[in-house]
């Protein structure tokens, strides 16, 4: 979810959307001409990108209008304006004209960054959109998304959902409003995997958490059907990897509650449980097993090897096997 600073009147003369989630950008481009459009019907929407913002443009869009219309002037990719034209912004942020909304998305990072300070000490309403890498912050998206939309989703819920539908954002959104326009009350694991049964088959983690359970028919299944559906092969060896080290930094942790352990490995609480139920009888022996094999693939798939799909077939029946020898 987009996170904004305190002061967020969307109409603001000035709004930087900072990040590279496509999702969270074009969300913070909506609000503001949401709120313009709420404020006068007929608002002028300009939608750019660098190459369409020549030097002198800007001061053409924002020169006052005869019929004094509102206005709001989006700036997708800022970071890459030329440099006439960062004057020409520059310029315009120490005297805004009235009426007026200057939005830029800028990427963040080093390239464009002038503009970016001169944006914030220009007083500019700013909108984070970090690119979500890491599953919690899907998972809490996901959250997000239900409380937003009033409705009531079990943890279980979200969880399933982000490992049926993966990184993409807009998949997300796009599945949790579909669950709330078509279920009454809470939603819960067994009405999203109802939904989306044959996508959670695809999952790279699903792989990973049949292979560390020990199924390994389950788990080739799962691999042949996510390769089929194209999921790239770097994926299922990363979720493999995160599998079995999360068995291996559990097994070495002190006992504790759920929250404690979850601190202390930097993982969500959920996870601990998962794991707790995966890891039974997983000896340190097997971790190191699992680990090179997993190893062996990632370089395999990342070209060091003929078949990407016979490297991870091995790695997912060998991180099985130490799995099926935890008991013995």
């Amino acid at each position: 979810m987009a996170r904004k600073t305190a002061h967020d009147d969307p109409l603001a003369p000035f709004t930087v959307a900072v990040g590279q989630e496509d999702l969270l950008l074009d969300r913070a481009v909506q609000q503001v001409v949401a709120a313009a459009r709420a404020a006068d019907a007929d608002t002028d929407v300009r939608d750019l990108t660098p190459d369409q913002l020549q030097p002198g443009t800007l001061a053409e869009l924002t020169s006052p209008s005869l019929f004094a219309e509102r206005k709001v002037v989006v700036v997708r990719n800022a970071q890459d304006l030329s440099a006439d034209t960062v004057k020409d912004v520059k310029a315009y942020l120490g005297a805004p004209a009235e009426e007026i909304t200057l939005v830029l998305l800028h990427a963040g990072g080093a390239k464009g960054k002038g503009l970016l300070d001169a944006a914030r000490k220009a007083g500019a309403r700013e909108v984070a959109c970090p690119k979500m890498t890491k599953p919690a912050d899907r998972l809490s998206f996901v959250r997000s998304e239900f409380r937003t939309l009033g409705r009531s989703a079990t943890p279980e819920a979200c969880q399933a959902l982000v490992d049926s539908l993966g990184s993409d954002l807009r998949e997300l959104a796009s599945a949790v409003s579909q669950l709330v326009a078509d279920i009454e009350g809470t939603i819960d694991e067994a009405v999203v995997a109802r939904y989306y049964t044959g996508r959670a088959e695809a999952s790279s983690f699903t792989v990973a958490d049949r292979a560390v359970e020990g199924r390994a028919a389950e788990a080739l299944e799962a691999l042949r059907w996510s390769l089929a559906t194209g999921v790239a092969p770097v994926l299922i060896t990363s979720a493999l990897a995160q599998g079995v080290r999360a068995i291996g930094k559990l097994s070495s942790a002190r006992g504790g509650r759920p929250a404690d352990l979850a601190r202390e490995l930097g993982m969500p609480p959920w996870k601990i449980d998962r794991v707790r139920q995966q890891m039974r009888g997983w000896t340190p022996d097997g971790v190191a097993v699992a680990l090179r094999a997993v190893a062996e693939a990632d370089a395999g798939v990342k070209g060091g090897g003929d078949d990407p799909e016979y490297a991870l077939e091995k790695a997912v029946v060998a991180v099985a096997g130490a799995a099926r020898a935890r008991g013995r």
